[in-house]
C-alpha cells in the first residue's frame, strides 16, 4: 500500500523549528522546501499496486532519503542513523525532532521495487526538472565530474565455470538448446554439479578439459542459425559465443581446428568475469586495490551538492572512462535561464550613459 505524507507538522517538527539554520543554497534547504513537487506521491503509486498491508514509507521521504545517501555514499545502516540523529536530514525529510528512520532493510526493499519498475530512473529525472524549472543553479557555472566504482555481489568466474555455465544456459533459452547439447556437446557431462573431476595440478588434464568445453561450445554455436534468433535466445548465444572466445586461444602448434586449445596466455581488455552478471567488470582504482564491478559518473554543482547527470557504467573500457563520459554527461545538465542581459539589443555606447550591452535610454533631442 502507498504511504503518504501528513501534511499538518507536528509541534517539533525540525524544519518548522529551526529551518533558518539549514545554508541557503544547499541540498538540505533545496529538499525541504521542493520534496513534495519532487516526489510527489503520485510518482510511486504504480510500485504499490495493492491497497492492502501496512502502508510505505512516504514517497517524498524516500525520495530525499535516496537523494542524500547517493550524496553522501552511506550505507544503509548509516543513512537510518543519519536521518535519526542529523538535523539536517530530518528537516529535508519532514521529520520530527523525535522522530527515528525506518528499517536500514527498507532501502533495499524500495530499490528493487525501482529497479524492476518501467522507469527506474524516476528520481535523478525529477531532480533535474525542478533544477531546470526552479533556476536553483542559475548563475552557478561550475561543475565537477567524479566516478566511483561500485562493487558488484556477483563471485569472480574461471574460464572452466564460464564455459560450462555458457553451455548450460544455451541449452535452457535457446529453443531445442536441450536436445542440441545432448547431441553436439558430448566433450562434458553438463548436468552434474560441483567442479569437474580432473587432476587440476595436472596441466595436460586442464588443457584436455578446456579443449573439450571449447569444441562442444562452438559445435553447438554451428549448430544454430543466430539470425532466427530474439531475446533470451539471442542472449544465450551470444554469451556462449563471448565465452568461447575471449580467455581460450589454440594450443601451441595447433590453429584450433584439431581440437586442441588451452586458456591463453593474456587478458581480453573488456573481459566479462562472470555468466551470471556478464555487464561486470575488473576495475583498478589504484595498483594495490582491485575491484569487480561497475562505475558510477557523476556531475554535481560543488556549492549546492546537487547532482545535476549521472551515468552508470562498465568499470572498463576507453569509452567508460572519466573523461569519456564526463563529455557526455556534460552535454545533459540542464541549462538555467539565460540572464536578461543576453536578450537586449546592442545599441552604439553614448559617452558616460550607458554600456555597449545595456539598454540605451532616450536621447534628448
Amino acid at each position: 500500500m502507498q504511504g503518504r505524507e501528513d501534511a499538518q507538522r507536528g509541534y517539533l517538527d525540525v524544519e518548522a523549528l529551526a529551518g533558518e539554520l539549514l545554508a541557503p543554497g544547499s541540498v538540505f534547504a533545496f529538499l525541504a522546501k521542493n520534496r513534495g513537487r519532487l516526489f510527489p506521491d503520485s510518482m510511486m503509486e504504480d510500485l504499490f499496486p495493492s491497497r492492502r498491508g501496512r502502508p510505505s514509507v512516504p514517497a517524498p521521504v524516500i525520495g530525499s532519503v535516496l537523494v542524500l545517501q547517493a550524496l553522501q555514499g552511506l550505507s544503509d545502516r548509516e543513512t537510518a542513523e543519519a536521518l535519526t540523529f542529523d538535523l539536517r536530514w530530518k528537516a529535508a525529510c519532514g521529520y520530527g525532532l523525535t522522530d527515528t528512520a525506518f528499517h536500514p532493510s527498507t532501502l533495499t526493499y524500495w530499490r528493487r521495487r525501482l529497479a524492476a519498475s518501467k522507469n527506474p530512473h524516476r528520481i535523478m529525472e525529477a531532480i533535474a526538472e525542478v533544477i531546470a524549472e526552479t533556476g536553483v543553479l542559475q548563475g552557478k557555472r561550475r561543475r565537477a565530474v567524479d566516478s566511483t566504482v561500485l562493487d558488484d555481489a556477483v563471485a569472480r568466474q574461471d574460464t572452466i565455470t564460464q564455459l560450462i555455465a555458457a553451455v548450460r544456459r544455451f541449452g535452457r533459452d535457446v529453443p531445442g538448446g536441450q536436445e542440441m547439447v545432448a547431441t553436439h556437446a558430448r566433450g562434458y557431462d553438463y548436468t552434474r554439479t560441483g567442479k569437474p573431476d580432473i587432476a587440476w595440478d595436472d596441466q595436460d588434464a586442464k588443457d584436455g578439459l578446456i579443449s573439450a568445453l571449447v569444441t562442444d561450445a562452438l559445435a553447438l554455436l554451428a549448430a544454430v542459425d543466430p539470425e532466427t534468433l530474439e531475446g533470451k535466445p539471442a542472449d544465450a548465444y551470444a554469451l556462449l559465443a563471448l565465452v568461447a572466445g575471449q580467455d581460450v586461444e589454440p594450443a601451441e602448434d595447433s590453429d584450433g581446428t584439431d581440437g586442441r586449445w588451452r586458456i591463453a596466455r593474456k587478458v581480453a581488455p573488456d573481459r566479462m568475469i562472470s555468466t551470471v552478471d556478464p555487464d561486470t567488470r575488473h576495475a583498478h582504482k589504484t595498483q594495490s586495490r582491485q575491484q569487480d564491478g561497475f562505475k558510477a559518473h557523476i556531475v554535481i554543482e560543488p556549492d549546492t551538492g546537487l547532482i545535476t547527470a549521472g551515468e552508470l557504467t562498465k568499470a572498463s573500457g576507453p569509452e567508460n572512462s572519466d573523461g569519456a563520459v564526463g563529455a557526455r554527461l556534460i552535454g545533459r545538465i540542464p541549462r538555467s535561464p539565460a540572464p536578461a542581459w543576453m536578450s537586449w539589443p546592442i545599441r552604439p555606447m553614448v559617452p558616460g550613459r550607458c554600456s555597449p550591452l545595456s539598454p540605451a535610454p532616450a536621447i534628448p533631442r
